[in-house]
């Protein structure tokens, strides 16, 4: 058996899958940001070691005999947060996570000061990247600076806390902006740039490969065997590709989780900064992918059925029915900002168009198109660096959503692909690393495409609709952007 574990921004996922990868058991455990401040996100390090220990117990109590057999652990996590560590391995202050939006300025100075670097880690500086953190810290919290042994990613944490080596893999480097990306080797230049010591990077690892074994201590915490094996896992985006089997190069996909990212694989290092495009080293040996990364999607649905006092399954319930297409209600998803393709970390949600007949129908299938419509943005920064697409996997929890499939068809003309078991696609890409770990086996052998659930071609009629929709919201965005900055 092998375990993978997904680290998000909004719970943590667990999937346990046999010698032949068919999932055998499950679990998840909620929990949410803290956000101290407007702009700001962050999470509690510790939180996420709980949800573990309560998604592993979950899956004991579950099929305690499956988990017995279990060989080997992979690691999937929200990528770019900062868990900053002490000498004695404890945090110094709760992570700063992706969608945090506090180091605007330094990602700015970065920008100006140090041009040639983005060609070198793989995108512009914004406020979301570990490195722009660690400048923030530098200057607004310099006893935590003081404190500072050690900066991971998320599920690096998750490693360390069973045993493993303080160490990170090449995706999850790649998006802290400090991975020289061509040479997959961390850089001195941009660690002395965002004012971090060198000395803080953990050693790099290929994601396929051990980055250690299980403590007998936490073995027995945790209810697990002695010496399994941990991989040293992947970012949540390469991971996603890689729980789809889509890891050749031109195969694309989509993963529509809190934030949304339209992710393509390469052969080699494509660098496009000036779209806005994010060029990362794969948590596979020898392979990159470029993405544009969204920080809003299905968590959008989730705030409004905050508001609306319903669960996203019932809001995309009701807005499934007799759905038509656009109308008059135009939504902005901007909640945390935007990285692909507007970089304001100034941005914020828009519902505009309201009336006395506005039904919370009506609002969440704006909030859906929205997100949709952020996607067609992303394939045409895809599409400008060079990449060609016409095939995605669909994968995240808003992959359970036919109406919300059928609304990226439209919105992007990509043929939409759902699979078995999409909605735990990093999970299950986690414990596919964790079998090549354990085993040595090639990518190809074991990254194999899941069975398709079902195949959504773009509707014509409803593609024009989009398409006459999106200048609306290009333009609500246009007449509103200076007034963020208020």
């Amino acid at each position: 058996m092998y375990l993978g574990l997904d680290c998000g921004t909004s719970g943590l996922k667990a999937l346990l899958t046999d010698e032949r990868g068919a999932p055998v058991a499950s679990a998840q455990r909620a929990y949410s940001p803290d956000r101290p401040r407007p702009g700001w996100s962050e999470q509690d390090p510790d939180v996420w070691a709980a949800a573990m220990a309560g998604a592993i117990a979950d899956i004991k109590n579950s099929d305690g005999r499956a988990l017995g057999a279990l060989k080997a652990i992979g690691f999937s996590g929200q990528m770019h947060g900062a868990v900053l560590l002490d000498r004695a391995i404890k945090p110094v202050r709760p992570a700063i996570l992706h969608n945090d939006a506090r180091a605007h300025r330094e990602a700015r100075e970065l920008a100006s000061d140090h041009p040639e670097l983005a060609g070198i880690v793989g995108v512009k500086p914004m406020p979301g990247f570990t490195g722009p953190k660690l400048k923030w810290i530098a200057r607004q919290e310099p006893d935590n600076r003081r404190r500072t042994a050690w900066v991971l990613s998320p599920k690096d944490y998750l490693r360390l806390k069973l045993g493993g080596e303080l160490a990170t893999d090449m995706s999850d480097a790649a998006g802290t902006w400090l991975l020289d990306e061509a040479a997959r080797a961390w850089s001195t230049e941009a660690f002395l740039a965002c004012e971090a010591d060198p000395a803080w990077a953990p050693r790099l690892i290929e994601g396929s490969a051990p980055a250690g074994r299980i403590g007998p201590k936490a073995a027995d915490e945790f209810g697990l065997p002695r010496g399994v094996a941990l991989a040293a896992g992947g970012g949540d985006a390469a991971m996603g590709a890689i729980g789809l089997g889509l890891i050749a190069p031109g195969e694309a996909f989509i993963s529509l989780g809190t934030a949304t990212q339209l992710v393509v694989a390469t052969d080699r290092y494509l660098a496009a900064p000036e779209k806005l495009v994010h060029s990362f080293a794969h948590a596979l040996p020898n392979r990159w992918y470029a993405m544009a990364a969204m920080l809003n999607g299905a968590g959008a649905l989730a705030f409004a059925g905050r508001l609306l006092g319903a669960p996203p399954e019932t809001l995309e319930r009701e807005a499934a029915a007799d759905y038509h297409g656009p109308g008059s209600l135009l939504f902005l998803p901007y909640l945390s900002g935007e990285r692909t393709p507007l970089d304001d970390p100034y941005a914020r949600g828009v519902l505009f168009g309201l009336s006395e007949t506005t039904s919370r129908a009506d609002v969440a299938r704006a909030v859906m198109e929205g997100v949709a419509l952020t996607l067609a943005d992303a394939r045409d920064c895809l599409a400008a660096a060079g990449a060609s697409i016409e095939r995605v996997g669909l994968t995240g929890g808003g992959a359970k959503s036919a109406l919300w499939t059928r609304m990226i068809a439209a919105a992007t003309g990509f043929t939409v692909v759902r699979m078995q078991g999409g909605e735990t696609g990093p999970a299950y890409g986690a414990a596919r690393l964790a079998r090549m770990a354990a085993t040595g086996e090639p990518p190809e052998i074991v990254c194999r495409l899941p069975e398709i659930a079902d195949v959504t071609a773009p509707d014509p009629k409803l593609a024009a609709m989009f398409a006459a929709e999106r200048e609306r919201f290009k333009a609500l965005y246009g007449a509103v952007k200076e007034e963020f900055r208020r």
